[in-house]
């Protein structure tokens, strides 16, 4: 297995050894005067699972954050997280990173064409997959990351994984919190939270958060800073019911608003832009579950989820990223052009989840067992407007889906220490789609998905497991019209997942490591390709992306995640991530053995936080990537590159004061990239590659009082 490239005059290897080597220096300065931690690592609890379970008894691959490692992080959005985990990726192309890969498998942006995930993302059990951009850290009590295909728990949508946000809970003291932040590019932040008893019978938790930014990038022909801004408001309201001695029942109400800036490219490929119109990427969600647990008798409990999200979206961008008059005066005057391109999405999706859920281990085969077994339904409506330049008209189509499907899932002490989980999931997928062109199409088709996991608990502070797991992702229609008809349709695409690890905690549980090894087999892979033609009416290029079938790919790598309580004052943490991916025999034989995009080799962070005295904490972490493509449409990678950030926290009673700055050397960070085309007039568009870059050194402060 090959995982290193030569960069910089030397190996990445040997790059990420000395990052390593010269933070561990620094731990080992900062801890060895200091006593051996008497406290423990608190359990981590998974509740993304049918049933709750501790992280280290959970035969797979997640990675949690809980709210100490947001607040230190200051996120503001599930995107500013994702770096931390292995082998976890995202592209943005907009003002949010709106589409997550998980071992290199994942979309990277969606135009006019319906999508399938490949990554699921639920916030308080309500669906926003495929649009990440209401995945803000409002509240938010816990984030897990489920690594490999989720069949059995989530179905198409999941194939790579699954990310879960949960909030706090209501709680019958009043307690909440009021914080305020303010940072580079004119960042400010104003957040709350609320939560008590109604009465004896019903508790409550509320909370907002506002976060604006001016952003990152200079618009010198506008003369403004703030064409690539930030916007966002979100609110949600959580009520807990305890309607009888045996129903409990929860709604949570959910609403963002998001009105943020797009003017990520340059033709000069830095942060100052030239666009005369910039562009935006708009949401507005309002969404709402309802969730009750039901305690039918001493053998189950029945539970049902109800959700439903409105989300109306708008993204548009300055397709020339210039202003008309760019050549007056030069010679190149006459080739400019000048377009707009703009897609306004009115989404509904709704969901029904009924599982029964055993209390107590019955008896299978003469073995206790415990069990679950549902019925899904998910309906999803999409309304797509898109306004474009260079078309005589709007274009409008229709996507309508429904999905049902019956799962189960048993847990069988089939020995001593030794535990077997079979899970099965069979779904049953209806869709038709519609649009202006005149295309129609229509599916009917049934899959299934599942997994087999076997774990040994060697002794009580560890286990090993192995799983087997089968994942799908429905096909779909390419709705522009303007290709050949044996590009109009794609295929659903399989993957085989076998996967090995080992977790636990030693050290009198000061120590918690967790190991996991993976080989992925992909069956009819899902490629977005792009078709390049000259414009009629001008010199530029216009490109048309599609979607089809390789015709059969392999992703395998290996995760390692460390947390250790070295001493009273000093803990360590860190995360790696070995990914090695290829297509063979694909639909273009350009990309035959290449590596697929948006799948780095390596992939770390580590850090440490320090207790310098009973008041002040001060963490320091690096984190890091290897260069990877940036589509499969084209041959454009990134950069590796490796990242210093850190907090200095205050904490006094039931307030606390933070200073914080990210990306301290001021690395530029490629987050999304074009080739195959030009774009500039100044150089009679000659093909040249073209670079969004990721957020440069920032700095801010931030403060917080707990009541």
């Amino acid at each position: 297995m090959y995982f290193y490239r030569t960069t910089r005059n030397k190996t990445d290897a040997n790059y990420i050894g000395t990052l390593v080597k010269n933070l561990s220096l620094i731990i080992l300065i900062c801890g060895s005067p200091l006593a051996v931690a008497d406290k423990e690592i608190e359990e981590v609890i998974v509740t993304s699972d049918f049933r709750d379970a501790t992280l280290l008894d959970t035969a797979a691959s997640i990675t949690i954050f809980d709210d100490s490692i947001i607040k230190n992080r200051q996120a503001k959005h599930l995107e500013e997280l994702l770096n931390l985990a292995p082998n976890v990726n995202f592209s943005s192309g907009a003002s949010r990173g709106r589409f997550i890969q998980i071992r290199g498998i994942g979309e990277r942006s969606q135009f006019i064409e319906p999508l399938n995930p490949s990554v699921g993302i639920l916030v308080d059990g309500i669906d926003f997959t495929g649009i990440a951009g209401a995945a803000t850290t409002m509240d938010i009590k816990q984030v897990e990351i489920l690594r490999g295909p989720q069949g059995t728990l989530y179905g198409a949508n999941a194939l790579a994984g699954l990310i879960n946000l949960g909030s706090n809970q209501p709680t019958e003291s009043t307690q909440g919190n009021l914080s305020l932040a303010a940072g580079s590019h004119n960042t400010r932040t104003v957040a709350g939270a609320l939560g008590g008893s109604v009465n004896k019978d019903m508790n409550y938790r509320v909370a907002a958060q506002s976060h604006t930014s001016d952003g990152y990038i200079t618009n010198d022909f506008l003369k403004r800073s703030d064409t690539d801004n930030i916007d966002e408001l979100s609110l949600r309201a959580i009520f807990d019911w305890q309607a009888s001695e045996d129903l409990d029942l929860k709604l949570t109400m959910f609403r963002v608003d998001a009105d943020n800036g797009y003017d990520g490219f340059s033709l000069d490929n830095t942060r100052n832009t030239l666009s005369d119109k910039p562009g935006h990427d708009r949401q507005e969600s309002s969404a709402f579950a309802l969730q009750s647990n039901w305690q039918v008798n001493e053998q189950f409990d029945l539970l049902s989820l109800i959700s439903f999200a409105d989300s109306d979206l708008e993204y548009g961008y300055d397709e020339d990223w210039a202003f008309p008059a760019i050549c007056a005066g030069q010679k190149c005057d006459g080739w400019e052009y000048n377009s707009e391109d703009n897609y306004l999405r009115d989404r509904d999706n709704g969901a029904l989840d009924v599982k029964l859920v055993s209390k107590q281990s019955a008896l299978l085969l003469g073995k206790n067992t415990d069990w679950v077994i549902g019925i899904y339904s998910r309906k999803q409506d999409e309304q797509l407007l898109r306004q474009y330049t260079y078309n005589p008209g709007d274009f409008s189509s229709s996507f309508d889906s429904r999905n049902r499907a019956i799962y189960g899932q048993f847990a069988i002490d089939i020995a001593p220490d030794w535990n077997l989980v079979a899970g099965f999931r069979m779904e049953n997928r209806k869709a038709i789609y519609s649009d202006s062109d005149g295309v129609d199409h229509s599916v009917d088709e049934n899959s299934w998905g599942g997994r087999i996991a076997l774990q040994y608990r060697f002794d009580e502070h560890g286990m090993i497991y192995g799983l087997v797991s089968r994942g799908y992702k429905a096909g779909g229609v390419n709705s522009d019209s303007s290709l050949s008809a044996q590009d109009r349709e794609f295929d659903t695409e399989l993957m085989y997942n076998v996967e090995t690890g080992v977790k636990g905690h030693w050290l009198e549980q000061r120590l918690q490591l967790q190991v996991s090894a993976f080989y992925q087999k992909r069956k009819d892979i899902q490629i977005k390709q792009s078709l390049v033609q000259s414009r009629d009416d001008s010199n530029a290029s216009d490109f048309t992306d599609y979607f089809g079938n390789s015709a059969k790919g392999s992703n395998y790598g290996l995760e390692i995640e460390l947390n250790w309580l070295a001493t009273e004052v000093l803990s360590v943490f860190g995360s790696l991530g070995f990914l090695d991916t290829t297509y063979d025999t694909p639909l273009s034989v350009t990309l035959n053995s290449r590596d697929q995009a948006q799948a780095p080799r390596y992939q770390f962070a580590i850090g440490s936080s320090l207790q310098v005295s009973e008041n002040l904490i001060w963490t320091l972490d690096v984190e890091g990537k290897d260069k990877f493509y940036l589509s499969s449409s084209h041959d454009e990678v990134s950069q590796s590159y490796e990242l210093l950030n850190t907090n200095l926290t205050y904490k006094v009673d039931d307030w606390s004061i933070s200073v914080w700055g990210r990306n301290l050397t001021d690395e530029d960070v490629i987050v999304r990239g074009f080739g195959g085309f030009g774009n500039d007039p100044r150089k009679y568009y000659a093909t040249e590659p073209y670079y969004q870059f990721g957020e440069p050194r920032t700095f801010g402060v931030s403060g917080q009082y707990n009541f």
